[in-house]
């Protein structure tokens, strides 16, 4: 998750579709140009060990669009694919 966040923050779209699982990766990422991401909050995890093949990742991630503070709460799925741990997908109900 946190290097997802990463991703985001410095506009690597190459690694946000290497790190999305191949059944729901979008054919490409377009970023706001006027957002700032301005910080992640890991709120809580299940799963995601060496142990498990899949995991979640409830987190709330901060940000600016032109000056104006909003943030993104989610609770992600992740899974593994090839060996990797990839994003499979929101959650509907957290």
């Amino acid at each position: 998750m946190r290097s997802r966040y990463s991703a985001f923050v410095v506009r690597d779209a190459a690694y946000l579709l290497r790190s999305w699982h191949s059944s729901t990766r979008p054919g490409g990422i377009s970023f706001e140009p006027a957002q700032r991401w301005t910080g992640l909050e890991v709120l809580r995890t299940t799963g995601g060990t060496a142990f498990h093949t899949d995991g979640t990742v409830e987190f709330r991630a901060h940000f600016t669009v032109r000056g104006r503070a909003h943030s993104q709460h989610e609770l992600s799925h992740f899974v593994r694919e090839d060996g990797h741990w990839v994003y499979l997908s929101a959650a509907e109900d957290h």
